[in-house]
């Protein structure tokens, strides 16, 4: 019996020792009371929470455990002048005054702290293993990759948590994912869950919360693995996690909300903890070998609709099947290789990171983009825009034609400026491809920064491996 077994009496996956650890009460039905650790909202799906709030008479419970950030409607550029655009102005501007009102630290626009919700939180040390957190956003689930039990909410919820620090929640089912091996070269963590998705469908995870194990995934960087959990619920599932270890706790030490002295020493210790039992039983389970994982793109409207870049396009049967090839102006049996592109997105909560950086602008150095590509390079934050200024980035990415932007969501939703026009095609770093998630009528074809980059700099879909030294 292993250190663990004898600690908790009985095997016990990440999942449920993390789960266990914040367990107020269970109530009638199967349902769970959850203590939430750290509460992110932003300008779109929290103003009707604080409404309600404000209607009730209720003030925020632990207004020290909600952080603010403006980042889906913002604009990527003169961030320093009024947002021109009305919904988008009222939306930041209610944000400001709900969190002035209610106590809740705000990393607004011009704030050094600023930028995607999910992106700010690990890079500022708010994000550490062992917590639940929450957002209202589908896409929490990317501190997962720091084994953290961390989902999106509904509006309803996001005014549940402000009142209580607690969610009424029903425990999920659990899947563990496993990849081993060695990715080839030109294969990133983009690849390894664009091909998951592929393998498992946009719905293979429903119900479940996901933990993903195996040689490949640890040898990944933390900004690697929180672009695997980004993306888990692309796949249906509830969420995705990352057990810690040294990577973890090298990347979170130092960082300015990172515990300090003797509070780190204990909280390194327990994070050592956090770990499936070797005897832990999951409700699914699946292995896949790195060594068969290729430069992954879409070529549907929804994330599972994926192919190897060298691939064919599958002949389906199925209204939903046509209707995307239609949508997509795609036909069954062809290659996208050759494709021509006009736009390239490089951002998202998914991929907008300084090592996603740092990667496109090692791969387009001395390089123009094609003249018939706009090719927008969208950093995750202030912090990482800060980073890649002092590296000078921004001079190779402006030199190769790139348009280098200020911190936010971006053209990954098209909720502000930065839309994609109808009919053209987009390869984008996102998270999504659904019908007009860049603009409507916009056609989205996600792939991994590198590839990205070697299709702006092509003007067309190319295989990047071919175009490495």
């Amino acid at each position: 019996m292993n250190e663990s077994l004898t600690m908790f009496g009985m095997p016990k996956t990440l999942f449920d020792k993390i789960w266990e650890a914040h367990l107020v009460a269970n109530v009638q039905g199967g349902i769970d009371v959850l203590y939430i650790d750290r509460h992110f909202i932003h300008e779109v799906t929290s103003p009707q929470a604080f409404t309600g709030l404000e209607q009730r008479g209720i003030p925020v419970f632990r207004p020290k455990q909600t952080i603010a950030t403006a980042d889906h409607n913002v604009p990527t550029q003169n961030q320093h002048l009024p947002i021109q655009e009305e919904l988008s102005r009222f939306q930041v501007d209610r944000l400001t005054e709900n969190c002035a009102k209610f106590g809740v630290e705000l990393y607004g626009l011009g704030h050094a702290y600023q930028g995607i919700v999910h992106v700010i939180g690990p890079e500022l040390g708010i994000t550490q293993p062992g917590m639940t957190i929450v957002c209202g956003d589908s896409h929490t689930s990317t501190h997962g990759a720091f084994g953290c039990i961390a989902f999106g909410i509904g509006t309803s919820q996001v005014e549940q948590v402000l009142a209580t620090q607690c969610l009424l929640q029903e425990k999920p089912k659990q899947m563990r994912i496993n990849v081993d091996g060695v990715l080839p070269k030109g294969v990133s963590a983009k690849d390894i869950i664009l091909y998951i998705i592929a393998q498992l469908t946009a719905a293979g995870g429903t119900g479940y919360f996901v933990e993903y194990a195996g040689s490949a995934i640890r040898a990944l960087s933390m900004e690697a693995r929180m672009t695997i959990c980004n993306m888990s619920i692309e796949m249906g599932a509830r969420g995705g996690l990352i057990a810690p270890d040294e990577t973890t706790i090298r990347y979170v030490q130092g960082r300015k909300f990172a515990p300090e002295g003797e509070a780190w020493d204990r909280a390194a210790a327990y994070w050592q903890t956090l770990y499936s039992d070797a005897e832990a039983v999951f409700d699914q389970e699946y292995h896949f070998r790195a060594e068969d994982i290729g430069p992954m793109l879409t070529y549907g409207t929804n994330p599972g609709m994926g192919i190897e870049v060298s691939g064919h396009i599958p002949n389906e049967d199925g209204k939903n099947f046509v209707k995307a090839l239609e949508y997509m102006g795609l036909q069954p049996g062809e290659q996208l290789i050759g494709k021509t592109v006009n736009h390239v997105f490089i951002g998202s909560c998914t991929n907008s990171r300084i090592e996603d950086l740092r990667l496109v602008a090692a791969f387009i150095k001395g390089k123009q983009k094609a003249p018939n590509v706009h090719a927008m390079i969208v950093p995750g934050s202030k912090l990482v825009e800060a980073q890649a200024k002092a590296e000078q980035l921004d001079v190779i990415f402006r030199d190769a034609g790139f348009d280098f932007r200020e911190p936010g969501c971006s053209a990954c939703l098209g909720m502000n400026e930065d839309k994609i026009p109808r009919g053209e095609y987009c390869v984008s770093t996102s998270n999504r491809n659904f019908e007009g998630r860049q603009g409507q009528g916009a056609r989205t074809i996600l792939a991994s920064p590198l590839m990205a980059a070697a299709t702006a700099i092509a003007g067309r879909i190319v295989d990047v491996r071919e175009e490495l030294n």
